[in-house]
């Protein structure tokens, strides 16, 4: 792994991001400020549609930013994007193995991308193997791969070129509670080793358990930003779910025929620019 820059890994501030269609402008990102210290995880959490896979999309230059500035490994998003790249690795939602090759197939053919030469890369894919447990299966197609044998070599493709910043877009999602674990345990080996980890996940159990800190995006902003007990102390709550409930529960709606009109009209706006936004940033991340 290269030398981590100095300061955080990861800075965000005023970030904005807006999809357009037909139906006209949904904001998605509106001011997002986020600091991400080199060598810790921070779980990213927020309802479905807050935009968190956009903000992924923009921290790892898939999309580019409407306005603010955003540094990754001391690099600007923008002004840099090159640098950035060289400096991450990316876990999507949607798997990126490829089902027509071998596990061993797959890692080579990152390490051929990388241009890591012959020599480095067959050690660096014979390294990721017994890392990952993946070292009996290396010769057999992935189609015939578990889900969790398939995400674990989907982060091993990650890992090829040893990024200093590691973005995990809902990395456990359909894995059972084994395979869960397992890959728990390979987070937090990588944050051992000075890997910077930013996760975005349904789960909260996982965010307690794995995350230095978490930030709650809501409304296209952070809304609450530190440690799992922190914000459990903040909301006197006994779980993660309990803080996510209390910072993410929709508008009461109000008495009144015009009172009532309008709050109607506001949740219709704002569950229509959820569902677009959703489906269109993924749409934009494939």
């Amino acid at each position: 792994m290269s030398p981590t820059a100095p300061g955080p890994a990861i800075e965000v501030a005023g970030l904005h991001k807006s999809y357009r269609s037909r139906a006209g402008e949904h904001p998605v990102l509106t001011g997002v400020d986020l600091t991400v210290p080199a060598g810790t995880v921070t779980a990213l959490l927020g309802p479905n549609g807050a935009g968190k896979t956009t903000a992924v999309g923009v921290l790892s230059t898939l999309l580019r930013p409407d306005a603010g500035t955003v540094r990754v490994a001391g690099h600007d998003v923008v002004r840099d994007p090159d640098a950035v790249r060289a400096r991450i690795g990316v876990t999507g939602q949607v798997s990126a193995v490829d089902d027509l090759l071998t596990g061993a197939e797959n890692l080579r053919l990152v390490a051929d991308l990388l241009h890591l030469g012959r020599a480095a890369g067959r050690r660096r894919v014979t390294d990721l193997l017994d890392r990952f447990g993946l070292a009996d299966a290396a010769g057999k197609r992935v189609a015939t791969y578990s889900g969790g044998m398939r995400r674990k070599l989907d982060l091993a493709m990650t890992l090829v070129g040893e990024p200093d910043v590691v973005f995990l877009d809902e990395p456990t999602t359909g894995l059972d509670p084994r395979s869960r674990r397992a890959l728990w345990d390979e987070v937090r080996a990588l944050v051992a080793a000075g890997t910077t980890i930013l996760l975005t996940t349904q789960y909260l159990e996982e965010a307690d358990h794995l995350a230095d800190a978490v930030a709650v995006l809501d409304g296209g902003r952070v809304v609450a930003h530190g440690t799992p007990d922190e914000l459990k102390a903040a909301h006197d709550a006994g779980s993660l779910d309990d803080v996510f409930l209390a910072l993410t529960e929709p508008p009461a709606a109000t008495d009144g025929t015009t009172d009532g009109t309008t709050s109607s009209t506001t949740s219709g706006t704002t569950d229509g620019t959820h569902e677009t936004s959703e489906t269109t940033e993924k749409e934009t991340l494939r």
